[in-house]
C-alpha cells in the first residue's frame, strides 16, 4: 500500500494519480483512497479541493464525497471504511494509494483506535457549556500532560481530552496506549510525506482559496447554510465555510472573505506541516520536491 501525506496544497492528489498511471504502465492497477477529513463530505466539493473527474484522469477514487454533511465522520468511522476499501483493492489485485493530510485519520487507520469507554452524557454537556479558556484551565489541572500537546484554542480537542479524564478517571493518553484495530503492521507500507518549501506552499494556499471563490465556493456554502445544520458539525467548521458565510451574511466584503479564507488555509497548512514533520515515524521519507518521486516508490513500482 502506498501512502502520500502532507499539508494542503502540497500536490498529494496529483502525485497519487501520477503513481497510479505509473503502476498501470507496468501492468498494475491502483485505487486512490481519500484520507482528508473535508473531502469525505459530499457538500464540500469546491472548498475541500476534492479531485474532479478530469483531475482523476480515469483512476478509481474511493471515499471522496461519501458522507452527507449532516453526519459527522469520525476518525474511527473513516478508518473502518478505509480498511474495507483497502481490503477490497488487495483482493482485486490492485494497489491502494492512501492520500490525504488528516493526521488523526492516518494514525487511527495505521495504529488503531483507543478503546475509550462511552462518555457520561452529563459530563459531556457540562464541558460543552464551558468556555474554551475555562476548559483549557481545567485540562491543565486534570490532565497536564495532555494539555502540553494541545493548542489552548483548539476547543474540540481540549473538550475531548477533558471529558475523557472526567468521565473515565483516566487520561486520553492512557487509553491511546491501548489502541486496537490498526493495520500498520499487517500491510507492506510505502509512505511518502510531501513537505514543500513553506513560503511557496503558503502562496499556493492563498491562490487556491481565491480560485475556489471564483469557482463558486459561495454558492456551495449558501446551499450548505440552507440545510440548517448544526454549527458544531465538522462540515460547518471546515475551512472556508465561515469565511464565505460571513460574506453572504454581510459581515465583511468579498475581498475580506478571500483574505480571511486564504489566511485560514495558511494557518491550517502550518499546523499540518508541523505535524507531518514531527509525528510520523522517523523512517518515513520526507520530500521537499516531487520530481524524483519514482525513487521513493521504486520498490512498489518494481513489484
Amino acid at each position: 500500500m502506498a501512502l502520500i501525506a502532507g499539508p494542503t496544497a502540497s500536490g498529494k492528489s496529483d502525485l497519487a494519480v501520477e503513481l497510479a498511471h505509473a503502476l498501470a504502465e507496468r501492468g498494475g492497477r491502483a485505487v486512490v483512497v481519500n484520507a482528508d477529513s473535508a473531502q469525505v463530505y459530499r457538500d464540500l466539493a469546491i472548498l475541500s479541493a476534492r479531485p474532479t473527474p478530469p483531475d482523476m484522469r480515469g483512476v478509481e477514487h474511493r471515499l471522496f464525497g461519501t458522507w452527507d454533511g449532516a453526519l459527522a465522520c469520525s476518525a474511527a468511522e473513516w478508518a473502518a471504511a478505509a480498511r474495507q476499501e483497502i481490503a477490497q483493492a488487495h483482493q482485486a489485485g490492485a494497489v491502494p494509494i492512501l492520500v490525504g493530510g488528516t493526521g488523526l485519520y492516518l494514525r487511527t487507520l495505521l495504529d488503531g483506535i483507543a478503546p475509550v469507554p462511552p462518555i457520561d452524557q452529563q459530563v459531556r454537556e457540562e464541558i460543552r457549556a464551558m468556555s474554551t479558556p475555562a476548559a483549557w484551565e481545567a485540562l491543565q489541572r486534570e490532565d497536564p500532560e495532555r494539555s502540553l500537546a494541545l493548542n489552548p484554542g483548539d476547543r474540540a480537542r481540549v473538550a475531548r481530552a477533558l471529558e475523557v479524564v472526567r468521565s473515565t478517571g483516566r487520561s486520553l493518553g492512557h487509553w491511546q496506549q491501548q489502541s486496537e484495530g490498526g493495520i500498520g503492521t499487517s500491510v507492506a507500507l510505502h509512505p511518502l510525506v510531501l513537505l514543500p518549501e513553506r513560503e511557496p506552499l503558503y502562496a499556493r494556499c492563498e491562490a487556491r482559496f481565491a480560485r475556489m471563490v471564483e469557482n463558486g465556493a459561495a454558492d456551495e456554502v449558501a446551499a450548505l447554510l440552507a440545510r440548517g445544520l448544526s454549527p458544531e458539525l465538522p462540515v460547518m467548521r471546515a475551512i472556508g465555510v465561515r469565511e464565505m458565510a460571513g460574506w453572504l451574511g454581510g459581515e465583511w466584503t468579498r475581498e475580506e472573505a478571500i483574505t480571511r479564507g486564504g489566511q485560514a488555509t495558511r494557518n491550517y497548512a502550518k499546523r499540518q506541516y508541523t505535524w507531518f514533520r514531527n509525528q510520523p515515524p522517523a523512517d518515513w521519507p520526507r520530500s521537499l520536491i516531487t520530481p524524483r518521486w519514482h525513487d521513493h516508490f521504486a520498490t512498489l513500482l518494481q513489484n
